[in-house]
């Protein structure tokens, strides 16, 4: 067997991951890049491989990271199926239309202003038809079903395990027979953390002879999740003091639905103040709908606040924009209000839009909840945090942050890396012969695998994209 990385190595977007399994090749995860703009439009487009030539996709979950760039592989030549569990494959069936709806309208908006300098104009990735098209190719199994690829029952046994990373994710168990001997291939998928909203933990996966990891916060440690609920209070606090605006880059799939959960159950136990919270996201109302319908991933903890009658998806506080009209009503909202928009990275959609009209003012505040990858304005506005008249670029032009930046991270969805070590502890260290780091940038990635190493750890490969190994 053969894994060529072609995407999440020494980076945390673009995740791909081609097995090739006596001639036929499966692809793990199929991911958009996102970063630097025209390295990120390059390698969106061209694929390291054939998509042809692909006969199936194991998707571990609905992320764009992950699973945005499936549209593309099918109106690139892919016609196998992609195997996901039920709650993924109904996530990317709204995810993947916004992300080709959103790409439409952030092309047209951006060519309006090149053609008045009559500058070349640009194409989306993929479109509204091809979204559609590669939904049609969702194969779905639930948790800890083990089942068979079509065309390689011989060769090729998965189970999804939930990876409580996001509503349905899961990590992936190969049991692959080539050349007369079994062995078990492991991929993590994204790790989720314990005791985080919503979701149940993370499940481990039993042993394997090979694992495929995530390592995004490979040296790093988030607050506890159990702070939440106090940096959320003193953010807004904060917020009433000055009369301002938070505004909220979120991913529209679990953390706004978390941030939302843990708003509204401050709100029923009277802990929080009263003020307007906006989720500005059409595809945030689709997928907090997806939420309410699969809650085989649910906790203990929100059975119990649906039982008691906690309204965990929204209060009367809680309005859902869809309309273009409403999202521009809130530039002349007054007095504080709390505006969660995506995209999660400020790469694309409504928040920009928001963060414009709302960074330069030192009354508003921009709250920071997700991880957000290198070279993205995410990142930059992280940097602002600590770096007064720092300036971003927004839709091109130049925006001077004077709004507060605070930055939650006991909300990220990601395993820090205690947990990370935690999970990987459990496998048998002497049937696992080799440990491939994923989905990291390089220092995060070095990190954990000396962490590992010291652990009695072996066999420890950062691979870089393009880099092929035989099994």
């Amino acid at each position: 067997m053969k894994i060529k990385f072609c995407g999440a190595a020494g980076t945390v977007t673009g995740s791909q991951h081609l097995l090739e399994i006596n001639g036929k090749k499966i692809l793990l995860d199929c991911g958009m890049f996102q970063g630097k703009r025209e390295e990120s439009f390059q390698m969106n487009r061209k694929f390291l491989f054939d998509p042809a030539e692909v006969h199936a996709v194991v998707l571990s979950h609905a992320h764009i990271d992950h699973a945005g760039n499936l549209p593309t592989l099918s109106a690139k030549g892919f016609t196998g199926f992609v195997y996901a569990t039920p709650a993924t494959r109904d996530l990317c069936s709204i995810m993947l239309l916004d992300s080709a709806y959103i790409q439409e309208k952030d092309i047209e908006y951006v060519n309006k202003r090149r053609a008045k300098k009559n500058q070349e104009l640009f194409n989306p990735l993929y479109t509204v038809e091809n979204a559609n098209q590669i939904i049609t190719q969702f194969k779905t199994v639930s948790y800890n079903k083990t089942f068979m690829i079509d065309g390689l029952e011989e060769m090729v046994k998965v189970t999804f395990v939930d990876a409580g990373h996001i509503l349905g994710s899961a990590s992936v168990v190969l049991e692959i027979t080539e050349n007369g001997r079994t062995f078990k291939l492991g991929f993590t998928g994204d790790l989720g953390r314990k005791d985080l909203p919503i979701l149940r933990d993370p499940e481990f996966m039993g042993d394997v002879d090979y694992l495929i990891t995530e390592s995004t916060y490979g040296g790093l440690y988030h607050e506890p999740a159990s702070k939440i609920e106090q940096g959320l209070l003193d953010t807004i606090i904060e917020a009433l003091s000055t009369n301002g605006k938070i505004i909220v880059p979120a991913f529209s799939v679990g953390r706004t639905q978390e941030l939302v959960y843990e708003l509204s159950k401050m709100k029923a136990a009277g802990k929080l103040p009263e003020f307007p919270v906006y989720v500005d996201s059409p595809l945030s109302v689709n997928a907090t709908e997806i939420f309410k319908i699969h809650p085989e991933c649910f906790d203990e903890e929100t059975f119990k606040l649906l039982a008691m009658g906690v309204h965990v998806f929204g209060s009367d506080s809680v309005q859902y924009i869809r309309r273009v009209e409403d999202s521009k009503k809130l530039n002349s909202v007054k007095g504080t209000a709390m505006i969660i928009s995506a995209s999660g990275m400020c790469e694309a959609g409504r928040i920009l839009h928001h963060l414009a009209n709302n960074v330069g003012n030192a009354k508003n505040t921009i709250m920071i909840i997700g991880y957000m990858g290198e070279h993205t304005l995410g990142r930059e506005l992280i940097k602002a945090s600590d770096k007064p008249g720092y300036v971003v670029k927004i839709f091109g032009e130049e925006h001077v942050v004077k709004a507060r930046v605070r930055i939650l991270n006991s909300f990220s969805a990601h395993a820090d890396s205690g947990e990370l070590l935690d999970y990987i502890k459990k496998f048998d260290r002497e049937k696992l012969k080799k440990i491939f780091l994923v989905h990291g940038e390089p220092l995060q990635q070095n990190n954990l695998s000396t962490i590992l190493n010291s652990n009695g750890f072996k066999n420890i490969v950062i691979p870089k994209r393009d880099n092929e190994f035989e099994i």
